[in-house]
């Protein structure tokens, strides 16, 4: 049977039956750091690559593997790796092909998190980022020359929430051999970035993924359909002699395992030298939140929504921003793109210009928790400008899609009528004597 077909049945069977010892169901915890090897030859071909297998967790462990094997199933990928954050899942997914010279094409809605490491961490590293409007997918050909790596952006934008036009600019890519790794974290199951023509999906499983708030942890999906020896030039990492790992070439070492070289190289050299582990812990934790995922998910959307729509009627409320619901955003594309729903986040902009209107709304909320997180089974709210994204420049964070005044919620699977009443009565603090309801 194949069990990849549905989301529901995916996270559920995808990877792991029954443990071979034990015949246990659940996944368990290999609290391990290390493994037993049969003998000499078994730890030369592990080594060698000549065989697949474990040898240290810092670069795989069993329920790991589960975890990753699900996460692939899910996207409809080949291979995954699992890493200690999302941060270090974006940060690798550029450092396994591009170094010092290099340069990636980003698109300007991003996680604050995401825009600091491009615009300023990866420079050290001698990577330049170039930053276009997405609105126009050609912006990502203008910018590209013989040393882009990839173009990168996150599919449903945090704190844009402006769908990003996925096929078009893989179609660019393609035509000049560039790939596009999207972040889906905040459309998990609502949409399949591959099905689009994306060709590396990563995720910060902290959000969605996991769900509760208990854990920090990332994952890289690798969609094995980039012909990375197509354009050797561009991609030295991945087709000439490694001299990190006894001088292999990736492309050629890793084809009796299917069209992973990109995920190997990850976990083989990036992984093993600068040892961004998941703890198997966090990753048994990730395993209980995936496996209730896609329901989570269309419950996150619905209130989302209702939300949304309670917003947009509200006489305080001075704009919506949620996809769909922007006259400039092409309905099409949100369409097209976010098939399962419309995600779980919701921002908008209070009438009242006076700046302390939007701390007073967040200082009132009683129910849902101002956190710097986003993907909860709880209702979450923040003021990004103050917090997530004040490292940024003013003009750097209206780039990215953040105002002075723009709140943003991340829905939960709470009651909605709990939901509204807690956002009504912190709407009703945050306006002073001089909020006139239009």
């Amino acid at each position: 049977m194949d069990f990849t077909k549905n989301p529901e049945t995916a996270v559920l069977h995808s990877g792991y039956r029954a443990d071979p010892t034990t015949n246990a169901v659940a996944v368990p915890i290999y609290q391990t750091t290390s493994y037993q090897f049969e003998d000499t030859g078994h730890a030369r071909r592990l080594f060698a690559l000549e065989e697949i297998g474990n040898i240290y967790t810092r670069v795989m462990n069993p329920t790991n593997d589960a975890f990753e094997q699900r996460m692939a199933a899910l996207e409809g990928g080949v291979a995954a790796l699992a890493v200690s954050s999302g941060q270090a899942a974006t940060t690798l997914s550029i450092l396994n092909i591009a170094g010092t010279g290099d340069n990636i094409v980003s698109a300007t809605g991003l996680y604050g998190g995401t825009w600091n490491l491009f615009a300023n961490t990866l420079k050290t590293f001698g990577i330049e980022v170039r930053f276009v409007d997405a609105s126009d997918p050609e912006n990502f050909r203008r910018a590209t020359d013989e040393r882009t790596r990839a173009y990168y952006a996150e599919t449903l934008p945090n704190p844009m929430l402006k769908v990003f036009p996925i096929s078009e600019v893989a179609a660019i890519g393609e035509e000049l051999g560039v790939p596009l790794i999207l972040d889906n974290t905040a459309s998990p199951v609502i949409c399949r970035p591959f099905d689009h023509g994306a060709h590396i999906v990563v995720y910060s499983c902290t959000k969605y993924i996991g769900g509760h708030g208990n854990s920090i942890g990332g994952v890289i999906v690798d969609g094995g359909r980039f012909d990375w020896e197509k354009h050797a030039g561009r991609f030295p990492m991945l087709n000439q002699p490694d001299p990190s790992y006894h001088g292999a070439v990736w492309t050629e070492a890793t084809k009796p395992m299917g069209p992973v070289a990109y995920i190997m190289k990850a976990r083989c050299t990036l992984q093993r030298d600068l040892g961004m582990a998941l703890s198997p812990f966090n990753t048994f934790n990730f395993i209980q939140g995936l496996e209730t995922l896609p329901l989570r998910m269309r419950e996150h959307c619905a209130n989302a929504q209702a939300v949304a729509d309670y917003l947009a009627g509200h006489p305080l409320v001075a704009k919506v921003i949620y996809p769909g619901m922007s006259a400039s955003e092409p309905q099409e594309r949100v369409e097209r793109y976010l098939t399962g729903g419309r995600g779980g986040l919701v921002g908008f902009e209070l009438k009242n210009d006076d700046p302390e209107a939007g701390a007073r709304f967040i200082d009132a909320l009683q129910m849902i928790y101002h956190v710097a997180n986003i993907g909860d089974t709880r209702t979450l709210a923040i003021h990004p400008a103050s917090s997530t994204h004040q490292q940024l420049s003013a003009e750097d964070q209206l780039a990215t899609g953040v105002t002075p005044g723009y709140l943003r919620l991340s829905v939960g699977i709470e009651n909605i009528e709990d939901i509204l009443a807690d956002i009504g009565q912190a709407l009703d603090a945050s306006a002073d004597a001089k909020a006139v309801a239009a």
